[in-house]
């Protein structure tokens, strides 16, 4: 089944999405990256979201940290645990097996990769490739460029442009191949992804390219060195409306 081929429909005019990412739980609701409870910072995004009027949230990948299937249930569980009602769909990350993935069994956690509603449609990419770096395979190009046939907006896991920072080392490995992709349809107005561990914002030709801060803890900016700061969880809010496509990150205190 190609990659795109299985969509979700929303039958109506607007659409509002959230954006969570990079989670890194582990098997144990209490393990810590960096010294940060991440099923808890993860819990209490949902928690937050629960109390909006969301119609889905696209999860950005690195869902796991120790590349436990108990992480992949501890994160559909999490799920159950909150009141958040809304489907959620998926890219895959850098840590994540695709494979774990597919099995988690909460029905509100979609596999479709392709969610259409009156105004355009979401397109949900694999950006994962054979080392922690990303690299969207010539037959995936391919079938973005056939099914970016009417008015995108995209989300992947990897950042397709440098941010000056230590995970340029593992970023999108053939990103302008990516971006010029999406520009050369005429039809994908916005690019979202994570990994990056804080917020940055690019325009590639007359793409607009933004990073979502990851749920867990963030990375400094601007730094070739690996630092990590807790600065509470974070997630951005889409809003595409006949009016255009809004966007926002929103944080949580610490």
């Amino acid at each position: 089944m190609a990659w795109f081929e299985k969509k979700y429909e929303f039958n109506q005019a607007q659409l509002k999405l959230a954006h969570i990412t990079d989670t890194h739980l582990f098997a144990d609701r209490n393990g810590e990256y960096f010294g940060v409870n991440t099923a808890k910072h993860y819990s209490s995004v949902l928690t937050e979201l629960a109390m909006q009027d969301i119609d889905a949230v696209i999860f950005g990948g690195d869902l796991t940290q120790d590349h436990s299937f108990e992480s992949y249930e501890l994160f559909a569980q999490l799920l159950v645990e909150s009141s958040l009602d809304c489907p959620v769909f998926w890219v895959p990350g850098n840590h994540d097996d695709i494979e774990l993935l597919s099995k988690i069994s909460v029905g509100q956690i979609q596999s479709a990769k392709r969610l259409t509603f009156e105004l355009g449609q979401v397109l949900l990419i694999n950006s994962k490739g054979p080392t922690p770096a990303g690299w969207v395979e010539k037959t995936h190009l391919q079938e973005i460029e056939q099914f970016a046939d009417v008015v995108s907006i995209a989300f992947c896991h990897h950042n397709p442009l440098p941010i000056n920072g230590y995970l340029d080392k593992h970023m999108l490995e053939n990103g302008p191949q990516l971006l010029n992709s999406l520009v050369n349809t005429e039809h994908v107005l916005h690019l979202f992804h994570g990994h990056v561990h804080h917020e940055y914002d690019f325009t590639f030709r007359t793409l607009k390219v933004n990073a979502t801060p990851a749920t867990s803890i963030q990375f400094t900016r601007d730094t070739e060195q690996w630092q990590q700061e807790n600065l509470g969880a974070a997630y951005r809010l889409v809003s595409w409306t006949r009016q255009g496509i809004r966007t926002e990150v929103k944080w949580l205190e610490k």
